[in-house]
């Protein structure tokens, strides 16, 4: 399986930045996950981190549904891996798999990607239960932007350690 990674614009709209930066950044991380096997990708980093590939699409996952759907969308809908709330448990891959961790965070992104497009500007608001404040359609794009890209570092030290690929 190999993925597809269209660089974004060097010209465009705000809206058509943004969309194209996100995207860049979720096909970074499938990149990086791209030939490895299920045990590949549950390897844990160096002690005492416990962070791995597989860790890091779940957690993915959960930012998609929680940025887009329960904030944006208003969605009154729990984690996907968690009913308490506990984001900390996407990060454990024990006996995840490969297809259960990017089925259910493709899943989020189309939704992510739907809930966007049909947004009337960047400046339509949600409510962020945990800021206790609403938030622009325009923050969560940069947060979600800024995201990826922090842990798309962590995945270019994972993959290295794994089987010695580098570069995006």
């Amino acid at each position: 399986m190999t993925t597809e990674r269209i660089g974004p614009p060097v010209t465009g709209d705000e809206r058509t930045m943004l969309r194209a930066f996100l995207d860049y950044h979720r096909a970074t991380l499938a990149m990086k996950c791209d030939g490895l096997t299920d045990e590949q990708l549950r390897l844990r980093s160096m002690p005492p981190s416990t962070l791995t590939l597989l860790g890091l699409v779940r957690h993915m996952a959960e930012v998609e549904r929680t940025w887009f759907r329960r904030v944006i969308n208003g969605e009154d809908i729990p984690l996907v891996w968690s009913d308490s709330g506990d984001y900390q448990q996407a990060y454990d891959p024990t006996g995840s798999t490969r297809a259960e961790a990017f089925d259910a965070w493709q899943r989020e992104v189309e939704h992510s990607q739907r809930i966007e497009r049909e947004a009337e500007s960047l400046d339509v608001t949600g409510y962020n239960a945990r800021w206790d404040q609403r938030v622009s359609l325009r923050l969560v794009m940069l947060h979600l932007i800024h995201e990826y890209a922090r842990h798309n570092g962590h995945a270019d030290f994972l993959r290295e350690g794994i089987d010695g690929t580098v570069g995006a």
